[in-house]
């Protein structure tokens, strides 16, 4: 038999096995009744499924204009993938940005620009001036709580070297303390969810011994108490099981290969009072500064506890508050939870910053923004909405080579960020990527800086509301320090804010 012969044949065995395939699935698809499309239309019909997954990445790469993709549109990942390997981040031929949508923030230039030789570096702030142990936490752009379970071993190795590399903190999220955080030597904050993963004991509940047992690292220099997140307000973590190893599960105290769902809110904080006991308790027990973290809804919440700090004495109050943002973030929730609960950050960050001025606590309380801030402009507006530090934890993602492949939950991630599959990890090099985090890092902070030096102010944090304008729905903007107007300090408060340390000191 010639080899045309051999190339006849297997092509007309080919086509016979391609048919009978169609037969097979025909078959498949008219016997069964739970898909009308599929019954209705055999095989055909299981295009569109095939159409609908494939959609997404269609639109990312071929049909979205650079500004109109959503979470993340591809001018902002391209931005962080810039900053992320070093390379220059100028932009030809104007901006792609519409600048007439209403909500747009355009920062006020001055006249008179700051000198690169006058302007001074970022400076320290501290967190937790009652606290046996303070932090001076150097840098105002730091990574979110991302959990170990959440994120592969590669990813949180990346990220440890380079958060400490950009001289900023890593948030270990509620999967617990694990070795790979802290072996880039980086400063770390511990959050503790309400499942108290790697801080509680046999039956659920925290543990003192496991609580000393953190706070004795060196690189442990806060505790963040998880109230809620923007992605699942009201509803705690969700780890599917397929992503709970053995080393997942040792380090958070659960079952192997069992999803991993924290209750809805910590079982022992009914009240304020509560909360600010659990504060305390923390804090005295550890020695380090310890804050909440919370997408805000209501905000009489907010105006109680104040109260009951200014009754306890301003010692009892958080020494942060992590304000979130309500449209969603890294890990996997139900929808109409991450579309439709919680207040956007451009609205619960000005809030809780004027309650906290009202009531004579803005220089108590230190300010941190969470929620979608991944670019310079964005990190920039909310320092001077009133944030004194801003987290990011998709930023940091993109920066580790994420390309919002949406799998997140899927345990399918295609870059090796979010997924426990080995093969899918070799993709990740936590040393190249460590570099990039730090790119990342550094180069934001040296671009928000550079818009603070064109707003006339010596350092970021000196931005305020009177530098910024927000597009109306006239198309015209109007400043945000008139939009959103600082407060009168109650006359009862005023004293102690005035005793406070002044926040830029």
């Amino acid at each position: 038999m010639t080899s045309l012969d051999l190339l006849s044949a297997a092509f007309i065995v080919l086509i016979g096995l391609g048919l009978l395939g169609i037969v097979i699935l025909f078959i498949i698809d008219i016997s069964q009744t739970k898909d009308a499309v599929r019954h209705n239309y055999p095989v055909v019909g299981r295009f569109r499924s095939i159409f609908s997954k494939l959609g997404e990445f269609f639109r990312q790469y071929f049909f979205a204009m650079d500004r109109e993709e959503m979470p993340f549109n591809r001018a902002e990942r391209d931005w962080v993938d810039r900053a992320a390997k070093g390379e220059g981040n100028t932009i030809a031929f104007g901006s792609t940005k519409n600048l007439k949508v209403p909500g747009t923030y355009i920062f006020v230039n001055c006249a008179f620009p700051t000198l690169d030789e006058e302007a001074v570096d970022m400076q320290p702030v501290q967190i937790g001036p009652y606290c046996p142990y303070p932090y001076n936490a150097p840098c105002f752009f730091n990574v979110s709580g991302m959990s170990y379970g959440a994120l592969s071993t590669p990813a949180v190795k990346a990220l440890s070297h380079g958060a400490r590399m950009a001289g900023c903190w890593l948030n270990t999220g509620e999967g617990g303390l694990s070795p790979y955080h802290l072996e880039g030597g980086c400063d770390i904050v511990m959050q503790i969810g309400t499942a108290k993963y790697g801080v509680r004991d046999a039956e659920g509940k925290l543990s003192d011994d496991k609580l000393r047992e953190v706070a004795a690292h060196d690189q442990v220099k806060m505790f963040e108490l998880k109230m809620s997140q923007g992605a699942k307000p009201g509803k705690g973590g969700i780890l599917p099981g397929i992503k709970v190893t053995e080393t997942i599960a040792r380090i958070r105290g659960i079952p192997v290969g069992e999803a991993s769902i924290s209750p809805n809110r910590h079982l022992e904080i009914k009240t304020t009072r509560d909360m600010l006991d659990m504060i305390e308790h923390i804090r005295s027990v550890t020695g380090k500064p310890v804050g909440v973290k919370a997408v805000i809804g209501g905000s009489e919440w907010l105006e109680e506890m104040c109260v009951e700090i200014h009754k306890r004495g301003m010692e009892s109050g958080p020494d942060f508050i992590t304000v979130d943002s309500g449209d969603g973030g890294s890990g996997a929730a139900p929808m109409p939870l991450m579309d439709n609960v919680g207040l956007v950050i451009q609205e619960a960050l000005p809030l809780v910053s004027d309650i906290l001025h009202k009531y004579g606590l803005r220089n108590r309380v230190r300010i941190i923004a969470s929620g979608k801030l991944i670019t310079p402009s964005e990190v920039a507006w909310a320092i001077a909405t009133g944030a004194d530090f801003v987290n990011s934890g998709r930023g940091f993602m993109f920066s580790l080579g994420c390309i919002q492949a949406m799998r997140c939950n899927k345990n399918t991630c295609p870059t090796g960020v979010t997924t426990h599959n080995p093969r899918l990890q070799k993709g990740l090099d936590p040393e190249d990527k460590a570099v990039k985090v730090a790119n990342y890092c550094k180069n934001l902070v040296e671009e928000v800086q550079t818009i603070s030096h064109s707003c006339g102010v010596l350092r970021a944090r000196l931005l305020g509301r009177r530098h910024v304008r927000v597009v109306k729905d006239s198309g015209h903007s109007v400043p945000m320090n008139l939009l959103y107007p600082r407060p009168e300090i109650l006359p009862e408060y005023k004293d102690q804010a005035e005793a406070m340390q002044p926040l830029d000191e």
